[in-house]
């Protein structure tokens, strides 16, 4: 891969770079890169995952560019606010090499930092910000003219028969090993269907969404600790605000790793849910439905309990979408999530009373 990088990568994009590898995603591969001076990120897409590199790309030039307007029209930094995506010499969005492998060049964002977790609240609140200023800054443009970049993403009924499926293959003879998690996983489908049913009822809008908003998805100022601007925008598309609200605390508000495997560890921290809904509400007060803030504290359980599924799925049909570790690493984080599901409803009840308190 290195040699094809070198070649004709750089070549197409008129970049330079020693080719070292970073970044901790579970999808795409991430590399460092110059151009004119200035460091820049090469990304290999996932076309596995992202099947149609077009569409991915067709929704982040129009995002993104639509955020610069917004940031240069209200005095914002437009260089700092949203991710800025380079072209090749010849005006295309992505560069194909001979192989089909798919690569795409962002400037990097310089003086700014990811984290992996939470380390206080206050950081946790300038996250929900960011995510919120996000969405804010899109809210008049019109979502149906994004493709869907994942069909049925967030679909969490459609999850939930993806996994009947692998569980009637058992491709690789694994159902036999994770009883109790399928048992959960079961006893759950009565509520799968709920915010899927609001959205096709257009009880709660449809909006540009991220879609995947755990906490390293954001940049943060390394001198000031604000957040700076969301990234990884491969799902950018059409969705809803609870999705981008109960996934950030499905990552966020869990007090272990999402594959710790000692689940005494997995605790849903009602301080860390009470910041991010409180940074949420100061960008989103004024554009939120009522629908959407009643169902607020239960998407942290959907996108918990969507996000444990998935694991679980893949797990049963031998690993092919997230990347592991060593064998058993989906199940494991499948035990983790369907946890931090039970912790959540023990503390439904309190989670809408902050709700209501923040908006």
């Amino acid at each position: 891969m290195i040699e094809r990088y070198l070649s004709d990568i750089c070549g197409a994009f008129g970049i330079k770079s020693e080719g070292i590898s970073f970044g901790g995603g579970h999808i795409n591969d991430t590399y460092s890169a110059e151009k004119d001076g200035r460091p820049c990120v090469l990304q290999r897409i996932n076309t596995e995952v992202f099947k149609k590199p077009d569409e991915v790309m067709s929704n982040i030039f129009r995002v993104t560019s639509h955020l610069r307007l917004k940031l240069k029209t209200s005095n914002g930094d437009a260089d700092r606010g949203t991710l800025h995506f380079l072209k090749t010499a010849d005006g295309a969005p992505y560069f194909k090499d001979g192989d089909g492998d798919c690569f795409r060049v962002y400037r990097f964002i310089e003086n700014s930092i990811t984290v992996e977790t939470v380390s206080k609240p206050a950081q946790f609140y300038e996250a929900a910000k960011t995510f919120g200023r996000f969405q804010n800054m899109l809210a008049d443009f019109p979502a149906e003219q994004l493709y869907e970049t994942i069909q049925q993403f967030h679909d969490t009924p459609n999850r939930v028969k993806q996994l009947n499926d692998a569980i009637n293959s058992d491709c690789c003879g694994r159902v036999k090993e994770c009883a109790p998690e399928l048992e959960y996983a079961m006893k759950q489908v009565p509520e799968a269907g709920i915010v899927c049913g609001a959205i096709a009822e257009s009880a709660v809008p449809c909006r540009v969404t991220h879609n995947d908003t755990k906490l390293n998805n954001v940049l943060f100022d390394e001198k000031t600790g604000e957040g700076i601007c969301v990234i990884d925008l491969d799902t950018v598309m059409p969705g809803s605000l609870l999705y981008d609200f109960g996934d950030a605390l499905r990552f966020g508000a869990n007090t272990a790793a999402e594959d710790e495997t000692d689940i005494d560890k997995v605790v849903f921290d009602l301080n860390l849910f009470e910041a991010f809904t409180k940074g949420f509400a100061s960008e989103l007060k004024n554009t939120i439905t009522p629908a959407e803030k009643e169902l607020l504290a239960f998407s942290a359980k959907l996108m918990t309990y969507e996000c444990g599924i998935r694991f679980l799925a893949d797990f049963l049909n031998g690993d092919t979408y997230f990347k592991t570790k060593y064998r058993n690493h989906n199940l494991d984080r499948a035990r983790n999530q369907f946890q931090l599901c039970r912790q959540i409803d023990l503390k439904r009840n309190e989670m809408n009373k902050i709700v209501n308190e923040s908006f």
